[in-house]
């Protein structure tokens, strides 16, 4: 697999030469906590979808559940009824039941796809484990952290159900023809690769590539992201492994998390033990995310200690898989990595419905369908930071009666050690969090997780051990256990994402002293917006304070992040999707570019939103060309540059030229009208030629 190893993409490698100083060493150790295996691990298999899954509705008779049903019917998924609570009868020609009770003795269901808002979807899902659902796909978004913790505390502790998600475009093999989600279908085409990722917007634009390519795909799965998801990585490797229809396989990570970390140590041990592994590309997105910000998903942040986004590129390469910048490239990769592996191609990419089945059956093809978006479809989660000062009025119901324990003002000393209640990714749990030091370039070696179930209090045998961990004086564990347990009460009680700070012992009074200038207090957004819950800790936040165009783009759906103030960034950006977004800066740097922001439209932008957008874009002085990157997959092209036109005869665009690159679908229609408009527009569909163009216009000016 030595082929395997490097990347025959001269992007690959513009890519790895370009960011060279955020890499790290070759065969640098790193390290992971080990997940303890759960009854739940078993339940992967279910992840095998096909023309044979029997699929159900939760919420069936909504209006978007109703229309995405009606696209996945047409596309040939196999829909055997539905339930919404209270009704009973026929829904679309299918049954109509009134609880998931009846729909398993009557339906007998593989896989339910819930369809429910964000402040019931929750409850919903346990009732799906409740009924022994084999598959449960959530595509909602906004569904509390803590909602989601307490779901896979159910889950790990069974072996029937599995889930996709929450906020993940879903699950689709399109050899079988099954969709459960909200994927846009005439992207799809049946084929042999397996794709796994947490962007959606990314995953279209490989499925695009991989289907150019001739490969098409055997099953893609959209973990979300969310900070925590019911489906990593690696659960969609372990599948693709013994997938007889999957040749190779693609993964798309990003900043955030340490799904991308364990992945790669599935893949060194892959590639040891098997004769004739498949072949391995993937791609992270968020090398140029700010430090310390919400990069659109809500889990598209680094805790303190993680890897960057960088590291995990150099991490996933050092593995085995063939890194690309950009998911247009997956297709061209991915054709040369199975020729290298001795597989032939021209099988590969021959008509797959002239091929053998596996657990795949369905010999059709459904027609094109529209994609049908779920609800919440412009809003994007967003967690609260509160500010050192305002940390006694969080903390002092929790921790103002503690006896030997303080609150200073002081920064911390260098001998100060870390405690925090967080969460653990990869155990998709609560976790305490400690270090013996606070010292940033020891941490990541000296922190240690300990999960625990967050429907319980962490027990004291774990908190035992989290102390022990810090290697503190035997008269300071009685103070640091009641310490630990306010704050995982506290951690709970206002459905926090992180709480901790650094910590000194008094050596006069053996007073346990907490450093306000370093704590960190980090809450659930999801839980205000979705559920109305926390109201007072929410109450707190200080807009005032904030980038004016970031709440002001925030109040119209859309996510802006000012990046810097570096006088040479001058290309304004503008993007739908998360992950789209994030890769677009990664990728301007590979040609000598740098933007002003990054601006997610959402999934599916509007004419309105792209109005929006660049009003915003523009108030920023330093611009010189906007970039407009959009990959048509649950957003139409057409409507897309009606809304660019839009925004030319309503917004003043000071001179300002805009490069437009419109992929998917209905590009065709989109590029039309841009190259006819008679406007300062050019239209590409490449991204390298688009952003070679846009970068060209930047240094030199308009030609």
């Amino acid at each position: 697999m030595a082929a395997s190893r490097s990347s025959n993409s001269c992007h690959a490698m513009l890519f790895r030469q370009s960011h060279a100083k955020h890499f790290l060493p070759k065969r640098r150790p790193f390290s992971i906590s080990r997940t303890v295996r759960s009854p739940y691990d078993d339940t992967v298999h279910n992840l095998r979808i096909g023309r044979h899954t029997r699929v159900i509705y939760q919420g069936f008779t909504g209006r978007v559940a109703t229309g995405n049903a009606k696209d996945s019917l047409a596309y040939g998924t196999n829909i055997v009824g539905g339930v919404t609570p209270g009704k009973e009868g026929e829904h679309l020609g299918l049954p109509l039941l009134p609880n998931l009770r009846k729909a398993k003795e009557q339906l007998k269901p593989d896989a339910t796809a819930v369809f429910v808002a964000a402040p019931q979807c929750g409850q919903a899902i346990e009732d799906a484990i409740e009924a022994e659902i084999p598959l449960i796909v959530a595509v909602a978004e906004h569904i509390p952290l803590h909602d989601v913790m307490r779901v896979m505390s159910i889950l790990k502790t069974q072996s029937k159900s599995r889930l996709v998600g929450a906020n993940a475009p879903g699950i689709i093999a399109p050899i079988g023809f099954c969709r459960i989600g909200f994927q846009p279908l005439p992207t799809f085409s049946p084929g042999h690769i397996g794709i796994v990722a947490k962007s959606g917007t990314l995953s279209y634009e490989a499925v695009a590539s991989v289907t150019r390519a001739g490969l098409g795909q055997s099953l893609c799965i959209g973990m979300g992201g969310d900070i925590i998801a019911g489906t990593n990585i690696v659960d969609g490797l372990k599948v693709f492994e013994h997938d007889p229809e999957t040749e190779g396989m693609v993964i798309i990570g990003e900043v955030g998390g340490r799904a991308e970390e364990d992945a790669a140590e599935w893949i060194k041990d892959y590639l040891q033990r098997t004769s004739k592994p498949k072949p391995i590309a993937a791609l992270v997105a968020g090398i140029h995310a700010t430090a310390g910000r919400i990069m659109g998903h809500a889990g598209a942040w680094a805790a303190r200690g993680e890897h960057t986004a960088a590291e995990k590129y150099s991490i996933l390469q050092d593995a085995g898989a063939t890194m690309v910048d950009h998911p247009e490239n997956f297709g061209t990769t991915m054709k040369s990595l199975l020729s290298q592996s001795g597989r032939d191609v021209s099988k590969i990419t021959g008509n797959p419905t002239d091929q053998k089945r596996g657990y795949h059956t369905s010999m059709r093809r459904g027609p094109a369908a529209r994609s049908r978006r779920p609800q919440n479809q412009h809003q994007h989660t967003r967690s609260l930071h509160l500010r050192a000062d305002q940390a006694p009025k969080v903390l002092e119901p929790y921790l103002s009666n503690l006896e030997g324990v303080t609150l200073t003002s002081n920064a911390a000393p260098d001998s100060a050690f870390y405690i925090g209640l967080t969460v653990d990714r990869t155990e998709r749990q609560p976790c305490i969090r400690t270090s013996p030091t606070t010292d940033i370039s020891r941490f990541r070696e000296t922190a240690k997780r300990f999960p625990f179930d967050q429907r319980e209090a962490p027990p004291d045998s774990l908190i035992q051990s989290a102390i022990a961990h810090l290697n503190t004086p035997e008269s300071a564990t009685k103070h640091l256990t009641t310490l630990i347990n306010s704050m995982a009460k506290m951690y709970k009680k206002t459905e926090a994402v992180t709480i901790s700070s650094s910590i000194s012992i008094s050596p006069q009074s053996q007073q346990i002293q907490l450093h306000t200038p370093s704590m960190v207090l980090q809450f659930d957004d999801s839980a205000y917006r979705s559920n109305k819950r926390q109201e007072s800790i929410h109450q707190l936040r200080q807009k005032d304070l904030e980038q004016p165009e970031e709440v002001e783009a925030e109040n119209h759906g859309i996510v802006y992040v000012h990046l810097s103030e570096d006088p040479s960034a001058n290309i304004g950006t503008l993007v739908n999707g998360a992950g789209l977004a994030m890769n677009t800066l990664d990728a301007l740097h590979i040609h000598g570019g740098k933007a002003i922001n990054f601006l997610d439209t959402g999934g599916k932008a509007t004419s309105e939103t792209v109005k929006k957008s660049f009003e915003l874009i523009l108030r920023d002085e330093r611009v010189k060309v906007i970039f407009v990157n959009i990959f048509g997959g649950l957003t139409d092209g057409g409507m897309i540059a009606e809304g660019i036109l839009l925004a030319f005869r309503e917004v003043e665009m000071k001179g300002v030229p805009v490069v437009v690159r419109i992929r998917g679908t209905n590009e065709e229609a989109g590029q039309r009208i841009i190259a006819e408009s008679g406007l300062d527009l050019e239209a590409f569909d490449g991204f390298a030629e688009a952003a070679t163009r846009v970068v060209e216009i930047a240094r030199e000016g308009k030609k």
